[in-house]
């Protein structure tokens, strides 16, 4: 429980990042209504991405009983899911038969140490997928913030793909693909939100901001190009050609974001 805590300390203080056996993975933290004490509970838990939902593995290391936050979240589904970023309520539902067979398989293929903790006890480790419900803004004090602490997530997220597509083997891997995808809808998102409602509010208040907003727009546009072409060397599943295509995006995107900062803060924060 120290360890969790300091684990939760760390996470909430670095905006989602950590150190330890965590740097660099893919970490929430999870908030459970106590099942028979009704008190609530928050643990650090690690994830997969699964398009608009994620997908979280109640492992306990192997151990032969299911952790306490899911037999919590099996009593009373409704969760609060921290992501460094955003604080949101999610809906918890626990996968089975086929479903929860093709998620398995994903994660051991995505990592083997999934399927050294099921080798470890004998009961069936549950896999829970967690769906946003309702949510608010990004945890941030400003505008600016804001923008710096999703611009921050999408560059820890894209270093952790990075670091997975160049880990891969020639055939690309189920979970691989499923990460790339979502990192490109959340991009896509991101981008399309921008362009229909925060530059244009940005071009009525500021004017001088047009030629800016106009550069952004126009990265925008390549961005998309960007994604469209990673996307179609994900259906061919060409490794060699994500590990080139995810360089070419992040390195763009890397300057695409850095210049948005130093243009755009200011004005938010104004």
């Amino acid at each position: 429980m120290d360890f969790n805590q300091q684990v939760i300390d760390e996470f909430r203080a670095n905006a989602g990042r950590v150190g330890g056996p965590f740097e660099g993975g893919r970490l929430i933290l999870l908030t459970t209504t106590g099942a028979r004490t009704g008190a609530r509970h928050t643990n650090p838990v690690g994830y997969l991405p699964d398009g608009d939902r994620i997908v979280v593995i109640a492992s306990a290391g192997g151990s032969p009983r299911h952790p306490d936050w899911y037999h919590n979240l099996v009593a009373d589904p409704v969760v609060r899911v921290e992501d460094g970023v955003f604080t949101y309520d999610a809906e918890a539902t626990v996968l089975e038969g086929a479903e929860r067979d093709a998620m398995w398989a994903r994660a051991v293929e995505s990592d083997p140490g999934w399927a050294a903790y099921q080798a470890k006890t004998t009961r069936v480790i549950p896999l829970v997928a967690l769906r946003q419900v309702a949510g608010g803004p990004p945890n941030a004090s400003s505008w600016g913030a804001a923008l710096k602490l999703v611009h921050d997530a999408f560059r820890r997220e894209l270093a952790t793909i990075r670091r997975e597509v160049a880990a891969s083997g020639p055939a690309l891997g189920a979970q691989l693909k499923v990460n790339c995808l979502t990192a490109c809808q959340g991009l896509r998102f991101h981008h399309t939100a921008e362009d229909s409602g925060t530059f244009p509010a940005l071009r009525d208040r500021f004017p001088e901001l047009g030629p800016v907003l106009d550069r952004l727009g126009a990265e925008h546009e390549r961005m998309a190009v960007l994604l469209a072409q990673l996307q179609q060397t994900l259906d061919r599943g060409d490794a060699a050609d994500l590990r080139a295509d995810v360089d070419r995006l992040v390195g763009e995107l890397e300057a695409h974001l850095t210049y948005e900062e130093e243009q755009l803060i200011p004005f938010l924060d104004a």
